[in-house]
């Protein structure tokens, strides 16, 4: 059977139709989420962060963006509908709070938020405001991920009954900032990066609620940071009758080419799609954008690097001009923070440090 990539999409907008600007760098994402909006057709206006040196990288990447002296300067501003920002995780639903009270659709990255406390408070500004609150999520920027996507929507593999994502990262800590090691200011492992896969989940699946059955979070490579978690698992229920297992963590070998050998399998009554979104290991200077399909009727490989794109932030344009759901409904935003945080609430810690010493 024939399975067709759909073509790449255009910008939604013309140069000049749709202002956006950025607040909070806090996270190398904001350059995909507004690098995302720009080819989209969107036009990148101003941007602010209190670290002058965050400006200055910010501003050799997008040269014609204005740099703003306050936070005020870029809410106040009638020509900006939407405010992308990727602020430590703790304060990204504060800052969404002030730009939807100031009339701005808000594009976070992920985690959105860190407590269910924050997420009432999202939910109550949405509704009040009628603003937006819609998150970066990894499936949104990354081709093998939209087309399994597409190829569930063509039926390849039947009904979604499972879920099993694999999410390794490399730790970095040499370069990573205070703030990435304590938890109260980025959430836990699940809420974190926990989030890419729960996202997927639901999409695939197309559940509207889900159980956590049981999670698991430990500390066991890094105990000169004892509120850090460098593992989390997960294992959650559908009410379609679906089901996820997650596996999160920050152990990734420094001999590995990429961040990370990110894998997601996806089992289907018809069968099964495996895509390898980072890497291809073993093969030198690997490319992204791998997926794997087989059902009843052959096993198929394709390389999607490059050549299905990114249609969520033409979609992104198009729902805040239109005030539609196209890119992704407010329920399903909200609905993946509220499992991730339920899921990092519940967690049993397998191991942990305090003083130095494993208990």
């Amino acid at each position: 059977m024939n399975y067709s990539i759909k073509d790449k999409p255009k910008p939604a907008v013309k140069k000049g139709e749709f202002y956006f600007s950025a607040i909070g760098l806090d996270h190398v994402h904001i350059y995909d989420q507004c690098g995302g909006l720009i080819e989209a057709g969107g036009v990148l206006k101003s941007v602010y962060d209190p670290d002058p040196a965050k400006m200055d990288q910010f501003c050799i990447k997008f040269p014609e963006v204005k740099r703003a002296a306050r936070e005020e300067e870029i809410v106040s501003d009638q020509k900006v509908l939407l405010v992308a920002g990727a602020a430590i995780p703790s304060e990204r639903c504060a800052l969404g709070l002030r730009v939807m009270s100031a009339g701005k659709d808000y594009f976070t990255d992920k985690a959105p938020l860190t407590s269910i406390d924050q997420l009432n408070a999202a939910m109550a500004k949405v509704k009040e405001t009628g603003k937006k609150y819609i998150v970066f999520y990894g499936r949104l920027h990354n081709e093998s991920s939209i087309f399994a996507g597409q190829l569930i929507e063509q039926g390849a593999i039947g009904n979604v009954i499972q879920v099993l994502g694999l999410g390794p990262h490399r730790l970095g800590a040499a370069g990573r900032p205070d703030w990435f090691f304590k938890k109260e200011k980025y959430g836990g492992i699940i809420c974190d990066i926990g989030t890419h896969i729960v996202d997927q989940f639901l999409f695939y699946t197309k559940a509207k609620d889900v159980k956590v059955v049981r999670s698991q979070v430990a500390n066991y490579n890094n105990p000169q940071y004892p509120e850090f978690e460098d593992f989390g698992d997960a294992m959650l229920a559908a009410d379609n009758g679906s089901n996820c297992y997650l596996r999160v963590d920050w152990l990734t070998p420094d001999g590995l080419q990429g961040w990370g050998d990110s894998r997601v399998f996806i089992l289907g009554t018809e069968g099964f799609i495996e895509k390898r979104s980072t890497l291809q290991l073993g093969e030198k200077n690997s490319s992204a954008g791998h997926v794997y399909l087989a059902n009843n009727h052959e096993e198929t490989y394709f390389n999607v690097d490059g050549k299905v794109g990114y249609p969520f932030f033409g979609q992104l344009i198009l729902d805040c001009l239109n005030r539609t759901e196209n890119a992704m409904t407010q329920e399903h935003a909200f609905k993946v923070a509220k499992i991730c945080v339920k899921a990092q609430m519940q967690a049993v810690k397998l191991r942990e440090y305090e003083d130095g010493r494993i208990f």
